[in-house]
């Protein structure tokens, strides 16, 4: 039994799975040995652990290293992307999109975690570092940075997540693990690894892809798996978007009966073996740098033995300003369909801040989610979020919106703790007195002078106003970090 402690005001003592069970598993040199006919079933997350007398695989938080991507050289929520990375953003008032994926380790065990990051890093670099350095002292576990880097060998970046992998094997094979679970750090989801590497290891699999359950309207953008009666992905391609083509596919030799076969979209998760990562971008792709449009298509292409394992709980890729906003709202929601914040059982790890209780003053509030340190005066608010530190004046009116909140309490000479501003020459941070806010994300550290309105009255879909402070996308107005809304403003 593993206990962990996170260093907050509450501490989660959640319970660890037990180790991964199940047969032994013979060592290959090469798949294409296997018979081209492998007995597998089809395993589906939400189904119950089978439980097996004596333990005969390696425990998990000793064989399996995560390996967590944070950030992407085109992201699809700017532009709360714009001085951070997506894995950084602020989610539900007091977390960031990466903790998601962090305690999803955490609670499965697995305590060696590798985050790459490069793109607009910095707040993601300091927030991994501080926030889970003490989670996993005294078990033999860390979270460890990795950042883009020039050598010798390569003067260029990352150029994308093969070939950072492939870099950073000299770091990634330092310990003795068997697999490398590969992880985008920007999604939201709750998934218990172990029962993806009991699959993993039974099928006696090279590669397995977490897939979902289900065809969505908009896909992932991770590529679709085609997948035979006996649980194996004979064929893989990636879709564009904009062509509705494929346009980069990987087929397998293998025969299958089109009738029971089924496609099923990539959620970009990946479990591979030590020894076919390192084949594969070492010797077979020395030059891919994409796991999804290069190097899987190839495994499948020479025969690897590549499995699929299907997901159909809650997830969200997060792969517009819409999402982002949909799922924030979610998070009100009394519904077991959506994303639990209160899970006891697998609780959510983040950084432990040293704030001030939330100070509400005659306030209505009604279906929201407030976090820490806040100042909210005679305003009403309903089916909104509330972040760290957000400042509301009286008279405010603020409804379905995600309000970030901010880095810092401004000082003494310039606010009251009342919420007024005492120096005139510059708007508080936070929401001044008098505004309303409706269907809106406002970005941290944001200046909402009096009497603005944030409504998107025009009901425009679509509209770029960067150069004064906002966006609207999806119908939804963003302002950006650090904007300053002049007082009497109309959006």
């Amino acid at each position: 039994m593993v206990t962990l402690q996170l260093s907050c005001p509450i501490i989660v003592k959640p319970q660890a799975k037990l180790p991964i069970l199940g047969l032994a598993r013979n060592q290959q040199k090469h798949l294409s040995k296997l018979p081209s006919s492998f007995p597998a079933s089809l395993y589906i997350c939400s189904s119950q652990e089978p439980h097996y007398p004596i333990p005969l695989f390696p425990p998990v938080d000793q064989s399996v290293a995560a390996v967590v991507f944070g950030d992407g050289s085109e992201s699809r929520l700017y532009p709360l992307t714009k001085r951070r990375s997506e894995g950084a953003i602020p989610l539900a008032a007091n977390y960031r999109l990466v903790d998601a994926v962090i305690s999803n380790c955490i609670n499965s065990n697995i305590n060696k975690i590798y985050a790459l990051t490069q793109f607009n890093s910095t707040s993601l670099n300091l927030h991994l570092s501080r926030a889970f350095s003490g989670i996993l002292r005294g078990k033999d576990g860390f979270v460890e940075v990795i950042a883009a880097y020039q050598s010798l060998e390569d003067q260029d970046w990352f150029q994308g997540n093969a070939d950072a992998i492939r870099r950073c094997l000299w770091v990634l094979e330092e310990y003795s693990v068997t697999e490398f679970l590969i992880l985008p750090g920007h999604h939201l989801y709750k998934m218990d690894y172990q029962r993806l590497i009991e699959a993993h290891r039974n099928n006696k699999a090279d590669i397995t892809i977490v897939a979902l359950n289900a065809i969505r309207d908009k896909h992932p953008g991770f590529g679709f798996l085609r997948v035979n009666p006996a649980n194996q992905v004979i064929e893989f391609s990636m879709k564009s978007e904009r062509e509705k083509i494929t346009s980069i596919s990987g087929k397998s030799s293998r025969k299958s009966d089109s009738v029971a076969s089924g496609n099923f979209p990539s959620m970009g998760i990946y479990l591979i073996n030590r020894d076919t990562m390192s084949r594969l971008l070492k010797e077979y792709l020395p030059e891919a740098t994409d796991l999804g449009s290069e190097v899987i298509p190839a495994a499948i292409s020479i025969g690897m033995k590549v499995e699929a394992y299907l997901f159909d709980g809650y997830w969200e890729d997060m792969r517009s300003i819409g999402a982002f906003y949909h799922a924030n709202m979610e998070c009100i929601k009394r519904s077991n369909m959506t994303y639990n914040f209160y899970d006891r059982d697998c609780p959510v790890y983040t950084m432990p801040r040293c704030l001030p209780p939330t100070m509400i003053r005659e306030a209505v509030i009604r279906d929201s989610v407030v976090g820490d340190g806040c100042i909210i005066n005679r305003c009403k608010i309903k089916g909104t979020i509330i972040g760290m530190r957000t400042r509301i004046g009286d008279g405010a009116v603020i409804e379905d919106s995600v309000i970030m909140g901010a880095d810092f309490y401004q000082q003494g000479e310039d606010i009251q703790s009342s919420g007024k501003c005492i120096n005139h020459k510059a708007i508080p941070v936070g929401i001044g007195e008098d505004t309303q806010i409706k269907k809106a994300v406002i970005d941290k550290n944001a200046r909402i002078g009096k009497n603005v309105l944030i409504i998107n009255k025009d009901g425009v879909q679509e509209g770029d106003r960067e150069a004064n402070g906002y966006i609207i996308s999806e119908g939804i107005v963003v302002i950006l970090h650090g904007a300053e809304i002049a007082d009497g403003s109309i959006i």
